[in-house]
């Protein structure tokens, strides 16, 4: 599979290359400095911003897949979408946020007094991008929530996936590691069982 992988040098990003790698795929992997890319067998580094539409588009033509790594505070929906679709890549997958996964029928995590404050622009940009992604016609999306907790850790390849629900462990806690959540994705990249849905993956 040609993965277009935007946000390639980041946390998650440079995760879901490297799974994606181990896996065998060819990756077009986009950064705004493509030096901070690492010279791989298999992969192509490409300087972009998402916010230049011909760029992005250009850099993502011919891929069976586009993964968007960013930051939500960066780029819209609004953004991303018409160069998705201006290449003619039909099939999209997006690195969600938690903030709009519920915690309580109809409550999102977002919307609890204990969500911190430094983490709602980012949060609630994500939503504004899901929400985006429901009213979008033409494109086959997935929208993959982490845990609340997003960090570094192993890849274990043992998680559980869930809906619209935060997943929350037997310890109470909610979270996974960047390593496993690459694992995640690409088995959905693979087997497209949530086309035209968000899903999420926590331990």
């Amino acid at each position: 599979m040609k993965i277009a992988l935007i946000g390639a040098s980041g946390n998650v990003g440079s995760r879901i290359l490297e799974e994606a790698l181990r896996r065998g795929h060819n990756i077009v992997a986009i950064a705004r400095d493509a030096a901070k890319i690492p010279v791989r067998t298999g992969v192509t580094a490409v300087a972009a911003d998402v916010k230049n539409a011909d760029a992005l588009a250009s850099a993502i033509k011919g891929a069976d897949v586009v993964v968007s790594s960013g930051r939500f505070t960066t780029f819209t929906a609004a953004d991303l979408l018409p160069a998705v679709k201006a290449a003619g890549v039909k099939r999209l997958a997006v690195v969600g946020g938690a903030g709009s996964l519920e915690i309580a029928p109809g409550k999102a995590l977002i919307d609890t007094p204990e969500f911190p404050a430094e983490y709602k622009p980012e949060a609630s940009g994500g939503r504004d991008f899901l929400n985006a992604l429901r009213a979008e016609a033409a494109l086959d999306w997935t929208f993959l929530s982490p845990s609340a907790l997003f960090t570094a850790g192993e890849r274990t390849g043992q998680f559980r996936l869930g809906g619209d629900q935060l997943l929350v462990g037997a310890d109470g806690k909610s979270w996974i590691s960047y390593e496993d959540y690459a694992v995640a994705l690409l088995d959905e990249l693979e087997q497209a069982k949530h086309v035209r849905a968000r899903f999420t993956v926590g331990y």
